[in-house]
């Protein structure tokens, strides 16, 4: 009998995205294929520490976004670099003992959303520990985090994108005079590095401006200035790999396109993961079949600029004059039972425990893959 892989699902994390990661954590665990997978479960807490998580009570409030939380009362643990995946157990680490769900782990699939995990930091160590994992590498990973370097990327490219503007914590504050001349009225501030509408204002006069500075400063040193964009909101979920040739998925697919229409004054974080009638997702959009074809076209462009593998969702503006606008890469989307990404693919004829299969089929053939390249001459 095969032996079943065992899959490090890594969750929570530092970032301000902690509590998605845990709704999205919680949908991966229930919906893996338990006959090819034996899950286990990493939570990491909001200083940073990994916990093995017991099965049945790894979340608090787990029906509850409000009020959903890690289980912090675990055994804290470790991934040993260049171990193969072994978990130590900290409190016993004196002899370097592994963990009571003892073995080495195969293949990691860190749900884990924003900074410290979405950012090519975590990929970076799991790249270190010599072992496969779900999702964008570190390169992908650090440019589709930061909106200002990628946003430079898909120009650079020739994709079509808006107009914007970068601020470093520290540089002279233009007026808000100078930036609706330039960007025009309202405009969007956000941070950086971020995700999920964390720290992010739309900004209509000049009593706003400094406060919704301050506001994206909180969360990065390095914050955006974008063009309010009248236009539909868009989104198209990527899976595959422009090194698979063969294969089920053929390399790169792009998903039927989805509709955002937000109740809210812009697609907020509350809309995204809190009010359940936040937004309506409408999917598949009700686009023009030529409209639906370049922006699928349009994803795996983008998918491949920032040279993206695994997994990502592509946000648009569709404008009344049918032209598109790409407006950013995701290269971890959320996972929760109300996120766009599982459910353009089930749309799409993937089902969310297929998704989950497909991904890590991918990790472990870039492994193997990456592993014959040679590393000295």
């Amino acid at each position: 009998m095969k032996r079943k892989l065992r899959v490090g699902i890594l969750f929570g994390g530092k970032s301000a995205e902690h509590e998605v990661s845990l709704q999205s954590a919680k949908n991966v665990y229930d919906a893996i294929d338990r006959t090819q997978y034996e899950p286990i479960l990493i939570g990491i807490d909001k200083s940073g520490r990994w916990l093995l998580n017991e099965e049945s009570r790894f979340l608090l409030n787990a029906d509850d976004p409000k009020r959903i939380k890690l289980n912090v009362s675990s055994d804290e643990v470790a991934l040993i670099p260049q171990s193969k995946g072994v978990i130590a157990n900290l409190s016993a680490y004196n002899g370097g003992r592994e963990t009571a769900a003892s073995g080495a782990i195969d293949v990691v699939f860190p749900i884990l959303h924003g900074p410290f995990g979405e950012d090519g930091t975590v990929q970076g160590l799991l790249k270190l520990a010599d072992i496969p994992f779900v999702g964008a590498g570190v390169l992908a990973s650090a440019a589709g985090m930061d909106k200002d370097l990628m946003k430079r990327l898909f120009r650079d490219a020739g994709l079509p994108i808006g107009k914007f503007r970068a601020l470093r914590l520290g540089e002279r504050i233009p007026e808000f005079e100078e930036i609706s001349a330039a960007l025009g009225s309202p405009i969007f501030v956000k941070p950086a590095n971020m995700g999920s509408s964390v720290g992010v204002s739309k900004v209509h006069t000049k009593e706003e401006y400094l406060p919704a500075l301050h506001a994206a400063f909180e969360y990065d040193t390095k914050i955006l200035l974008e063009e309010f964009i009248c236009g539909r909101e868009l989104e198209c979920s990527v899976l595959g790999s422009p090194y698979e040739v063969g294969g089920e998925a053929g390399g790169i697919e792009a998903s039927v396109p989805g509709e955002i229409k937000s109740s809210h004054e812009f697609y907020s974080y509350d809309a995204k993961y809190i009010d359940e009638n936040g937004a309506a997702l409408i999917i598949p959009a009700g686009v023009p079949a030529e409209t639906a074809k370049r922006i699928r076209e349009l994803s795996v462009e983008v998918f491949k600029t920032i040279c993206c593998e695994g997994l990502a969702r592509v946000d648009f503006f569709l404008k009344e004059d049918g032209s598109i606008l790409v407006n950013e890469i995701n290269t971890m989307p959320g996972f929760t039972r109300i996120s766009m990404y599982p459910k353009l693919w089930e749309a799409s004829g993937v089902s969310y425990t297929k998704l989950i299969d497909r991904l890590i089929v991918l990790a472990m053939e870039r492994f193997e893959r990456e592993n014959k390249l040679r590393t000295s001459v």
